[in-house]
């Protein structure tokens, strides 16, 4: 047995090497070469013409992201039919060339067909199956292979079940689904488009073009493997009991999402504030909402959440917001030129808008200061409402500082009727209270 392997390894080296050494053979290889290096260098060369004109001709940037992949095998492909037709003119041997040119109409396919699906994953599992489809193909292997895998089936009942039939329906249902979300993308594009449109009028309609896009790509699938719709009614009633006990909360947010698309109460870009969550909504999703932090972080609030609790919408009717920043000074302070120089710091500061006009009020005379109250009013809240009031405080300290205006100290009145008293814990615990404060005040 072992020397029967031997001779069958022996024919098949003589065979490998009388097929290399043949001049058919060696003439094809080194012209399948020659038409690869020739679409190697004119690929390379014609990159920086092509780029050169992309100020000249408009669109030509997006145009030449997709063609840049394709540029090499198309190349390759038009030179190797080249191949071809010069061989056949003159009765050459075209066994390798044609296969090779089948392989090169793969590749090319492959590439094309990766430029639409994002998912690296799901584009390599495309490639692999488009190769090994190929391949079978040019071996003459696939005829063979399709009755093998329909050959392998189960019957249940009058049904029969192949393996040639589950790998059609996944196929089928892969392929139909990835079309469908490709549409569905390009529809959604399309819809953003409309300048007369609002936000909310967007995403919904986008949203309902997805699902309705998706659905009819699913009974399509469905149906084209002879499956009779009607049998989806009792899976159909079976869901909407599962949705009644189990997905409530489910169904509830992509109802709550619905319903705040359909009142516009918010919509991307407003600037909202939800239990503690202050933020702008990035995105109206069906389940959720994006509402990013100033801080970075991306909170996602189920959408019923947004419909049952309070949601305070910053930009609802108007982008202009009021701030009320409250400021102390004390009694010995002049009151008219410190309120002069809040509303000069106000007015200083960029974000704070000229109409409607800041407003400084006096609020109080308490016991230690005089409250103050600067009401400024700004139109960009997505940059924050804290940041502006620090600028203001930060320009305050500035001015009272260089005009001498006093920032209140705390008071503390002593009254001693006897000396007696001065035994009393109470007493001497202010008393030592009074004088860390006249220390501190000597230090200053």
């Amino acid at each position: 047995m072992f020397g029967e392997l031997l001779n069958r390894t022996y024919e098949v080296l003589i065979w490998i090497e009388r097929w290399l050494m043949d001049p058919g053979t060696i003439m094809q290889l080194v012209a399948l070469a020659l038409a690869g290096s020739i679409a190697f260098v004119l690929d390379r060369a014609l990159r920086p013409v092509a780029w050169r004109l992309v100020p000249i001709i408009p669109n030509l940037e997006k145009l030449l992201v997709y063609a840049k992949p394709l540029v090499l095998p198309l190349l390759w492909l038009i030179l190797a039919a080249a191949a071809i037709a010069v061989f056949g003119q003159f009765g050459k041997a075209r066994d390798i060339l044609e296969p090779a040119a089948r392989l090169l109409t793969v590749w090319l396919l492959i590439r094309a067909a990766s430029l639409f699906i994002r998912n690296r994953e799901l584009a390599r599992l495309f490639a692999i199956l488009a190769w090994i489809i190929a391949a079978l193909k040019i071996s003459g292997l696939l005829d063979p292979t399709v009755d093998l895998l329909d050959a392998v089936a189960l019957t249940i009942g009058k049904t029969r079940i192949s393996a040639l039939m589950i790998f059609t329906a996944l196929l089928t249902f892969g392929v139909m689904l990835w079309l469908a979300i490709l549409v569905s993308r390009v529809v959604e594009q399309s819809i953003n488009r409309f300048p007369t449109l609002t936000p909310s009028a967007q995403v919904l309609l986008g949203k309902f073009a997805r699902w309705s896009i998706i659905i009819i790509a699913i009974l399509v699938a469905v149906s084209s493997l002879g499956i009779d719709l009607t049998a989806l009614a009792v899976i159909g009633g079976a869901i909407g009991v599962g949705l009644g006990f189990g997905l409530q909360k489910v169904v509830s947010n992509l109802l709550s999402g619905f319903i705040l698309l359909l009142d516009r109460s918010i919509k991307p870009g407003d600037v909202i504030e939800v239990d503690g969550t202050y933020g702008w909504i990035n995105k109206l999703a069906a389940r959720y909402t994006s509402v990013i932090a100033r801080d970075g972080r991306e909170h996602l609030i189920p959408n019923e959440d947004m419909v049952t609790h309070t949601v305070i919408n910053w930009t609802y009717s108007s982008t202009k917001v009021r701030r009320h920043i409250g400021i102390n000074v004390s009694y010995k302070a002049d009151l008219k030129r410190a309120m002069d120089l809040v509303l000069e710091a106000a007015i200083e500061t960029p974000r704070v808008l000229a109409d409607p006009d800041p407003k400084c009020l006096v609020r109080a005379f308490t016991t230690d200061v005089i409250e103050l109250e600067l009401r400024i009013w700004i139109a960009d809240p997505h940059n924050g409402v804290n940041n502006v009031a620090s600028d203001v405080l930060l320009k305050v300290w500035d001015k009272f500082k260089a005009q001498g205006i006093q920032f209140p100290h705390p008071q503390l009145d002593l009254h001693i009727t006897s000396l007696e008293a001065l035994d009393d814990p109470d007493v001497q615990q202010k008393l030592a209270a009074f004088m860390s404060i006249l220390q501190a005040k000597s230090k200053s």
